[in-house]
């Protein structure tokens, strides 16, 4: 299994690092097969798996129980779990709790949050502190999206390129080893990822992070919003409900189950 020096030497190497979005016990074990480098069981579960219209009502059990399943389907891959909603932005202690139940009960690796104001900072360090590894986030970070006023490219403007930048050292001092990077120009993600030593994952970050994410269902087209960034490598939105009719058809028609399905009693 690869770890966090595993990816400081890649990006040293010029290796470039994937990173997939998985929610669940199939899509863990594919993405194992697939040998990808890191698993992130993201808060978009929210979204993708249980049908919210944003991430924010994600809990922690949620974000246990999936990571709990990806462990058993990608027992040998680099496991990082989403640090949901305001489980991070209260006490410090309950910061550091709430990282460990995703390490002792859920089998993360490491785990992520969002953010880089002076209290997200502080919750890196005492998380760190713990011996648990963290991925920062910064740029469009979902759970931002009240205070943001919706899904919006972030940096675009100079002082907002600058603040970013800004927070992003400060997160490598903080102790996180590895940042992704999200809905932000590509200058910006050239710049952060050049200045720091850590590792930066791109997400609508263009092509000069050290390494790319994509959410599971997006790289399959199963789901129905595509965002620029998003490229489908599949149509399964389409193959899916092809071949549930195709199934309905044929059992309405009498065609299914055919001889081949059925047991039959030993002469």
């Amino acid at each position: 299994m690869k770890n966090v020096k595993t990816f400081k030497k890649m990006k040293k190497d010029g290796q470039k690092i994937v990173m997939v979005t998985a929610y669940d016990y199939p899509s863990g074990k594919y993405v194992q097969e697939a040998e990808v480098d890191i698993i992130l069981v993201g808060d978009s579960l929210g979204m993708v798996i249980l049908g919210y219209e944003d991430t924010l009502k994600v809990t922690l059990e949620d974000i246990i129980h999936h990571t709990k399943a990806v462990r058993r389907g990608a027992k040998e891959t680099f496991i990082v779990a989403d640090m949901p909603f305001m489980t991070y932005h209260l006490s410090i202690e309950e910061t550091k709790e709430n990282a460990a139940l995703l390490i002792t009960q859920g089998g993360a690796n490491a785990v992520k949050l969002e953010g880089g104001k002076p209290s997200r900072l502080e919750a890196i360090r005492a998380i760190v502190d713990c011996e648990i590894p963290v991925v920062a986030h910064l740029g469009l970070t979902p759970q931002s999206i009240n205070s943001f006023g919706g899904y919006r490219i972030q940096g675009k403007k100079e002082v907002e390129f600058n603040e970013i930048l800004s927070q992003a050292k400060e997160i490598e001092k903080a102790g996180a080893f590895m940042l992704v990077l999200e809905g932000i120009p590509e200058k910006l993600g050239r710049t952060i990822s050049e200045t720091l030593s850590i590792p930066t994952i791109g997400i609508g970050a263009g092509k000069f992070t050290d390494g790319q994410v994509l959410v599971y269902h997006d790289i399959l087209g199963m789901a129905d919003f595509k965002p620029k960034f998003v490229k489908n490598y599949a149509q399964l939105s389409k193959d899916i409900p092809n071949s549930i009719n195709k199934f309905s058809r044929e059992v309405k028609e009498g065609n299914f189950p055919a001889e081949e399905n059925i047991y039959n009693p030993i002469n």
